[in-house]
């Protein structure tokens, strides 16, 4: 069973309903800690963990006593959708970086400060990279001025405020998540279709990684007490043509035609960034540190999500 901690703990965790948050939340209460959420929807958040946590929905509820061992923060509006509009934006920032400050507002006036908090962030942090680069990008690489990378820059720092608090952060730095829920079964469907194709061109990156080493990475971080930026992706990176032929071979369907990138642009602008660019992000902190993925292939990661074992 997935160890956080040798001993009971006290976890508030934002953004617990979320894809990500569900099957996080679900891993604390098997290793045994206790749990609180922080959630918009406190009856549906509740039923959904079977009344087995606290459910808040706000951090004024939680008095300055409770004591709190580590927070793990996940929330934030979904980012691939409406286009970025200011009124977008601005929901996209406050849902991540204002409820941030809330959580950090919150660890000034707790009596007993977390030991950790650890705080979600993308690998939208590092912008966009040439068509053709092939560096790597690692934690030591720095931001870029447009929107996506602004986004998280200031997400980061709005964590790295409770470590004027005493308390260690962590941020991570997630790239595409893959799992039953989330993006992937949206991006499988032309691949079931067999539609499946380049998109763009198709030589863009794609960093990716398994949900279950997600969770893992997080259970690796609480028990070393690490702060610092992490990157969560798989060791292997591939193009957006080399993932939708590896899908294509996974659900053992045609590899189909190409597809151009200027409908998306035109419908998304700047957001269509997330699709026809990327980043070639490798995981080199928590290598270092020893942790080991289950899937560091993306053929493996893509059979795991397709079996018919419980939805992960």
């Amino acid at each position: 069973m997935m160890k956080f901690a040798d001993s009971e703990r006290s976890f508030l965790v934002t953004g617990a309903t979320g894809f990500i948050g569900q099957i996080l939340v679900q891993a604390l209460l098997r290793d045994g800690h206790r749990v609180t959420v922080l959630t918009r929807q406190v009856p549906q958040a509740s039923a959904l963990f079977d009344g087995r946590v606290e459910c808040i929905a706000g951090m004024e509820q939680l008095p300055p006593s409770r004591r709190v061992d580590v927070i793990i923060n996940l929330a934030g509006a979904r980012i691939l959708g409406w286009r970025w509009s200011a009124a977008r934006r601005a929901v996209l920032r406050q849902s991540r970086i204002g409820l941030t400050n809330k959580v950090v507002q919150w660890i000034a006036s707790a009596e007993h400060k977390p030991a950790l908090l650890l705080s979600a962030s993308a690998i939208g942090y590092y912008g966009v990279q040439a068509r053709g680069d092939q560096t790597e990008l690692t934690e030591r690489h720095g931001p870029q001025p447009v929107f996506m990378s602004d986004l998280c820059r200031e997400w980061e720092a709005a964590a790295r405020g409770a470590e004027t608090h005493g308390v260690r952060v962590a941020c991570m730095r997630f790239g595409l998540v893959l799992g039953r829920q989330g993006a992937l079964p949206m991006m499988l469907l032309p691949v079931r279709l067999g539609l499946g194709g380049p998109l763009g061109g198709g030589t863009q990156w794609l960093s990716w990684i398994h949900v279950d080493d997600l969770i893992a990475g997080i259970a690796h971080l609480c028990r070393a007490q690490a702060g610092g930026s992490y990157n969560f992706t798989a060791p292997e990176c591939v193009s957006q043509a080399q993932f939708s032929r590896v899908a294509a071979s996974v659900l053992r369907r045609p590899y189909g035609l190409p597809t151009p990138g200027w409908p998306l642009r035109l419908a998304l602008g700047e957001q269509a960034d997330l699709l026809l660019e990327g980043q070639r992000v490798v995981p080199s902190r928590l290598l270092e540190s020893g942790f080991v993925f289950a899937y560091p292939g993306l053929c493996e990661a893509l059979q795991a999500c397709c079996d018919r074992s419980p939805n992960r």
